[in-house]
């Protein structure tokens, strides 16, 4: 293990039981692959070296009982230090420390502490006071510990408070949102509705306005008729047939049955007979009687010439 970088020197060297020293080495880095090939090293010291941060799977090293760091250049732990559960002394003296992570709270098994020498937010080195003896070293680990739990119990109840908020605020989006969705729906229906309202009264003044046409077109019709109707000559009374008449329509049906019975006796074979004998006697009567009549009437004509 060469200085600087801790590689080329076998670790094994530097172990002495259950302890290795790596103190004094110059170290800018922590060899944590070789540290984690020796579980039996459970006391590390890593002091007055260069160290300036501690990689993160530095807290992988669990079989870690008692810790050395003091005299480095440390200004922060890993979040995740609180895995080194098996821990029982820590010595952070003389780094460059302002606050724990919170996951410190979980070094259940944390008895000695010193934080001494180190830039510590007021409330913090407040509560972990001095590390002048081992009594106050103890009382150190206590109270830091109590103080990290009493950060991290917040923390918790601060996450809590915050995801129950988020899921206050996504149950009150999703309210919001079915909300919207059902006003959506209300008004989608409602236009519906008005879209129908709409064209069912089109429809009525369609309706009305052509039977309001068809109303007109009668009525220019029945005013058209009218004066066609007024503008006929006037029409000569009708008189009942008189008397007259009915006496000359008797007299022609008489006439026409006279004429029909002469010509049966005269064109059929009812000629011999008594009744036809005496008609057609009269009717050569008749007939002599209109030529005489007939040549007084040439002879009065020609007298009056005369």
């Amino acid at each position: 293990m060469s200085r600087g970088s801790g590689k080329g020197l076998s670790l094994k060297d530097k172990l002495d039981g259950n302890e290795l020293d790596l103190s004094l080495c110059d170290l800018n880095e922590v060899p944590v692959r070789e540290l984690a090939a020796l579980p039996k090293a459970t006391v590390l010291d890593l002091s007055c070296n260069n160290l300036i941060s501690l990689p993160s799977d530095f807290c992988s090293l669990m079989h870690l009982v008692k810790l050395d760091l003091s005299k480095n250049r440390l200004q922060q732990l890993p979040l995740d230090f609180g895995r080194l559960v098996n821990l029982q002394h820590l010595d952070l003296l003389n780094n460059r420390l302002v606050t724990l992570p919170v996951s410190f709270a979980q070094l259940k098994n944390l008895k000695w502490l010193d934080l001494k020498d180190n830039p510590l937010d007021p409330v913090l080195a407040k509560v972990a006071g001095d590390c002048l003896d081992e009594k106050q070293c103890k009382q150190a680990a206590v109270k830091v510990l109590q103080h990290m739990k009493a950060i991290q119990s917040e923390q918790d109840q601060q996450r809590q408070r915050k995801l129950q908020a988020e899921r206050e605020m996504e149950k009150k989006r999703e309210a919001e949102q079915r909300a919207k969705e059902a006003l959506e729906r209300e008004l989608r229906k409602r236009e519906k509705a008005e879209e129908k309202e709409r064209r069912r009264r089109e429809y009525d003044a369609q309706k009305a306005a052509k039977q309001e046409m068809e109303k007109k077109t009668k009525k220019e019709t029945v005013h058209t008729r009218k004066p066609a109707s007024s503008s006929r000559p006037p029409q000569p009374p009708r008189h009942k047939p008189s008397w007259s008449r009915s006496v000359l329509r008797v007299l022609l049906f008489v006439l026409l049955c006279i004429l029909c019975t002469l010509a049966a006796c005269k064109l059929t074979e009812l000629q011999h007979q008594p009744l036809c004998v005496s008609v057609n006697t009269l009717y050569e009567d008749v007939v002599a009687a209109l030529q005489n009549h007939k040549t007084l009437q040439n002879m009065l004509q020609h007298n009056s010439h005369q």
